[in-house]
């Protein structure tokens, strides 16, 4: 088909042409622009970050010396009660020996003692005799007229067929055995 324009047309064809020029040039530009945008907030995104840790990085240190402090503090007060309670200990301690010290009697069969001939003539180191392990599971034994009565548990390294001999010892009597000195058992007399 022929092309023909007349002064209106001219007009018209570049009407159209303008149009489409525009068109096409924000039609292209438009997405480069949109683009160079989306990549400049990306850009500044990335960079973000980047000065958020500057600006964190000096704070860290600072935490952390900050709870390395209280963690310090704590282990300080941990120290103080766990010192604290050693003292307590240690009093407690020392009270009970106090204790047992001040009232032997009542340890040593509800104060029964026997006399010091007595005890001189038939006792200590070089009278010495054996118990039975009958004895020891009627929880008694007899000697020198006396009857004794186990306190503590027979010593598991003992022998019933070794020699053991009596002793007191602050106000309290022991058997012993010669082979383990030392290991004393616990013992109370009825006269």
């Amino acid at each position: 088909m022929p092309f023909s324009i007349d002064n209106g047309g001219n007009m018209k064809l570049a009407g159209i042409i303008s149009t489409a020029v525009l068109a096409l040039t924000l039609g292209v530009a438009t997405p480069a622009y949109a683009q160079q945008e989306q990549h400049d907030q990306q850009e500044e995104q990335k960079a973000r970050p980047a000065q958020d840790e500057k600006k964190a990085q000096p704070a860290k240190p600072a935490k952390q010396e900050e709870k390395n402090a209280q963690q310090q503090e704590k282990n300080n007060q941990q120290e103080q009660k766990n010192a604290q309670q050693q003292d307590r200990n240690n009093k407690e301690e020392e009270k009970n020996a106090q204790q047992q010290h001040a009232q032997p009697a009542q340890r040593s069969g509800g104060g029964n003692r026997i006399p010091d001939e007595r005890y001189r003539a038939n006792f200590g180191q070089e009278h010495r005799f054996r118990v039975n392990e009958g004895d020891y599971r009627n929880h008694r034994f007899q000697y020198s007229g006396y009857w004794f009565g186990f306190v503590g548990a027979w010593p598991s390294n003992w022998l019933y067929t070794q020699d053991v001999y009596v002793v007191e010892i602050d106000c309290m009597y022991y058997l012993c055995n010669p082979m383990y000195p030392g290991v004393n058992l616990e013992i109370s007399v009825n006269l």
